[in-house]
């Protein structure tokens, strides 16, 4: 479901609910509304690996109180906004080199009244001022995010290094399968991280329409939780 926003764009509206029936309505429930512009940036509107990725961290919103959080490749930012709404601590960040993208992610903030959340420009592949001044950190967002195979080394390069400084974190990230030929697996061996498939049905996501909406629809969506490889020796 969808409306006009104040500046021209639409809003899009989420409703995540949770299948536990001991709970108050209001407790089973969250609604999110999400500003799009119809802009050729990818990051400008709600892509089906955003709802599938929000619909995990619903799944696991119990999980997530006082949790530090960052969300790359933030765009307009539905999961790292669930997150926020679930009560986390998030940084959202996109390109530095996108500021409109930037920008949406803080208008999606004011629409669901998050108003302390920080928003950085983070570019994939270059260690920043705003990278390495970022605070410990518990879980990564991204959906979406191989979505050019010639990024896809730099998505994890960034992802390595995070997960260096943060060993014990995770990244929570969705990819939509559009061609039998792209795969990250020899870039998690060369950057030492290692994933696991999450199965759709585990957390509720193996449905056309998640959260009110008419996301994912027909696409193809997985979901997969990366982390640093066990060297031997550790602990």
């Amino acid at each position: 479901m969808s409306d006009q926003d104040a500046v021209g764009g639409s809003l899009k509206h989420f409703n995540f609910k949770a299948e536990d029936q001991s709970r108050s309505e209001e407790a089973r429930t969250l609604l999110v509304s999400i500003p799009e512009v119809l802009e050729p940036q990818y990051g400008m509107y709600v892509w089906p690996c955003a709802v599938v990725l929000a619909q995990y961290v619903w799944h696991h919103k119990g999980a997530l109180q006082q949790k530090s959080v960052l969300e790359i490749g933030a765009g307009v930012s539905l999961p790292g906004v669930v997150a926020g709404k679930c009560g986390a601590r998030v940084i959202l960040s996109d390109s530095a080199e996108l500021p409109a993208c930037l920008e949406n992610c803080r208008r999606s903030c004011e629409v669901n009244g998050l108003w302390d959340v920080p928003v950085v420009g983070l570019t994939w592949g270059q260690v920043s001022p705003d990278l390495l001044i970022l605070p410990a950190l518990d879980i990564i967002l991204g959906s979406d995010v191989f979505y050019e195979p010639e990024d896809f080394e730099d998505v994890l390069v960034t992802v390595f290094f995070l997960l260096r400084r943060n060993p014990h974190a995770q990244f929570w990230t969705t990819y939509q399968e559009r061609s039998a030929d792209w795969s990250i697996e020899a870039l998690l061996h060369k950057w030492s991280l290692q994933c696991l498939h999450i199965p759709l049905e585990s957390f509720q996501a193996n449905k056309d329409c998640l959260a009110g909406s008419n996301l994912p629809g027909s696409h193809t969506v997985h979901m997969i939780v990366i982390t640093m490889r066990k060297q031997s020796g550790d602990t």
